[in-house]
């Protein structure tokens, strides 16, 4: 009861966290098409210079090869200090372009000319009170996806279907950082206004049908439904919707 609870809670953290960033991360402004080879972001769920990035990953609709990096962290941090030269965050390493780009802006710069061929839209655009914002935003959520903690390695990384913005979703991307689990991070933004709300009552009443070819209707196509979170873990073959029960799964399998 008690965990159930707590839970809850969480999620009002998770909803003033999206609050503070203005529900950014949520729409998807201009699908692309996914490149060749994944894109790789070194992170760290709870900096507010990350998430700039992950809500532009989330607008573009791009999947991304997430290497957590949390304080603390023993697995991925050496890695990017090898590639870029510092433990700094957010690190994106596109493999196509042979780019390696520190700084959230410089990011959402190249993001936006490579792959959607346009300048940075003004609501994607740094602004002088985001900082205070964003970080109001990461001490919502208690600082969760900071710090290491100890867990156990999966020999396969995860695939996470998700967006930026999904209170829900945020508390399982906290858990995977924290336990430095590597993910595929998989997209899953609303693709036009009717689908905004929650998965079981959303704005537009009536049956739920998500625009023809888009990345929300092979999923629909697939499972029969559209939530996040949904989690895959090629590990052990568990495929599991909703935050509490993802959690569960992932303290019980990777927490020491």
């Amino acid at each position: 009861m008690l965990k159930a609870l707590r839970h809850q809670v969480n999620v009002l953290e998770s909803v003033a966290t999206s609050s503070f960033a203005a529900w950014r991360g949520c729409l998807v402004i201009k699908p692309v098409a996914q490149p060749e080879k994944p894109l790789i972001l070194y992170d760290m769920e709870a900096c507010p210079y990350c998430r700039r990035v992950r809500e532009v990953l989330t607008a573009l609709h791009l999947d991304a090869e997430i290497r957590p990096c949390p304080k603390g962290g023993r697995f991925f941090r050496p890695d990017a200090e090898a590639i870029g030269g510092k433990q700094q965050f957010p690190l994106l390493v596109d493999q196509n372009t042979d780019r390696v780009i520190y700084e959230s802006d410089d990011i959402i710069e190249y993001l936006f000319r490579e792959y959607a061929g346009r300048s940075v839209p003004r609501y994607f655009q740094s602004r002088a009170w985001q900082p205070v914002l964003n970080s109001l935003g990461s001490a919502a959520s208690e600082l969760r996806g900071l710090r290491a903690i100890s867990g156990q390695r999966p020999e396969q990384g995860l695939h996470l279907w998700s967006f930026e913005g999904s209170p829900f979703s945020r508390l399982v991307r906290e858990r995977l950082c924290e336990l430095e689990i590597p993910y595929t991070l998989h997209n899953l933004g609303k693709e036009h206004w009717t689908e905004i709300g929650p998965a079981k009552q959303r704005i537009k009443l009536g049956e739920y049908k998500p625009r023809p070819g888009g990345k929300r209707d092979g999923f629909f196509q697939q499972h029969g439904r559209v939530q996040v979170p949904y989690l895959e873990d090629p590990n052990t073959g568990v495929q599991l919707f909703e935050s509490g029960r993802i959690l569960a799964y992932l303290d019980k399998q990777y927490s020491s």
